[in-house]
């Protein structure tokens, strides 16, 4: 018997991001149609200016679509407006970055605990608490007190991890999350990523051009020209 099919977490409706007019106009995506699922562990692959990136903006609530609808859980992400939008984004989205993006003046453990400061809803003893225990959780629990510079690469993606899940994101959207890796270290990363995805059910999606953050994916969404040009699934391992 097969398993059930997992909940449509996020629903694009013919979604577009427009950029110029006239003769200049690009089309960054056009009328593109996709459904992330919830615990997805999927990754957007395809070429420079394929609208990967676009996309996870676009998914992410960093931009809105000029035409189309994004529902996140029921959410029309087009109809907040810009503070609704910062404010869903701050508590319902995790986001990791191919450079790390930590401020160099905060430790690991700072680093961790801002986005519990965005929220602006625990006290510091609270947010201190959930920030070291997430570093645990990375394996970095020794190290929290670190600034960015006196940890490798690897380290420092797990500081963004952290950051990423320390309010238990539903999503975390990866834009090239082992761009700046060695393979061997990119594995790592993806592992622990995976363990979150499976243990948490944290849905992550993933732009890439890595072949091995696309082995990884569970579904695979080919984009060309800011159009879906495949779907693969794959079975879990």
């Amino acid at each position: 018997m097969s398993e059930p099919r997992a909940k449509t977490q996020i629903e694009l409706r013919g979604v577009t991001r427009a950029y110029g007019e006239g003769d200049a106009l690009v089309r960054a995506l056009d009328d593109v149609d996709l459904e992330i699922r919830q615990g997805d562990f999927l990754a957007l692959a395809g070429p420079s200016g394929s609208g990967k990136t676009t996309l996870l903006n676009l998914v992410g609530s960093i931009d809105a679509p000029t035409g189309g609808r994004i529902l996140f859980e029921g959410t029309d992400l087009g109809a907040l407006t810009d503070r609704e939008r910062t404010r869903f984004r701050n508590q319902r989205i995790g986001f990791i970055f191919q450079d790390f993006n930590l401020i160099p003046v905060l430790s690991a453990r700072e680093n961790a605990e801002l986005p519990l400061q965005l929220l602006g809803e625990s006290s510091r003893a609270e947010r201190r608490r959930a920030s070291r225990e997430m570093l645990e959780e990375v394996g970095l629990g020794k190290l929290a007190h670190r600034l960015p510079r006196e940890l490798s690469g690897g380290q420092q993606q797990r500081v963004a991890i952290a950051r990423a899940l320390v309010k238990r994101p539903g999503v975390v959207l990866a834009d090239e999350p082992t761009a700046n890796l060695d393979s061997a270290t990119a594995q790592e990363i993806l592992d622990l990523m995976r363990s979150f995805n499976r243990s948490l059910g944290t849905t992550f999606v993933f732009s890439t051009h890595d072949p091995m953050v696309m082995d990884y994916a569970r579904r695979l969404v080919r984009l060309r020209d800011g159009k879906v040009a495949a779907i693969e699934e794959r079975e879990e391992e």
